[in-house]
């Protein structure tokens, strides 16, 4: 069985390239679901509509979260409401970045 917690950390280990940060604590994730024991929806943002590496984050958070064991079937959904903002992050990348 899955684990919220488990799901959590294959996204902590998802970085955004440009920013050097796990997409968690950037304020990236926006929902995280489980339907029964084996399927995960995340749905997330991005920084920015504009930003370069949308495709490299979601496909590296696809296959991170396929790689947890007893996963089946992975849903992640790019949306933008509510629009990002620095508010969001983690306070300690807040000064960070």
């Amino acid at each position: 069985m899955v684990e919220k917690r488990d799901i959590i950390e294959a996204l902590r280990s998802c970085k955004d390239p440009e920013l050097d940060a796990d997409i968690v604590g950037i304020g990236l994730i926006y929902n995280i679901e489980k339907k029964g024991d084996d399927e995960i929806m995340v749905k997330l943002t991005m920084t920015s509509p504009m930003c370069p590496v949308t495709s490299l984050i979601l496909a590296d958070a696809q296959l991170r979260l396929e790689a947890i064991p007893g996963v089946k079937r992975v849903d992640v959904e790019l949306v933008w409401d509510p629009l990002w903002s620095p508010e969001m992050m983690d306070d300690d990348l807040k000064y960070r970045i």
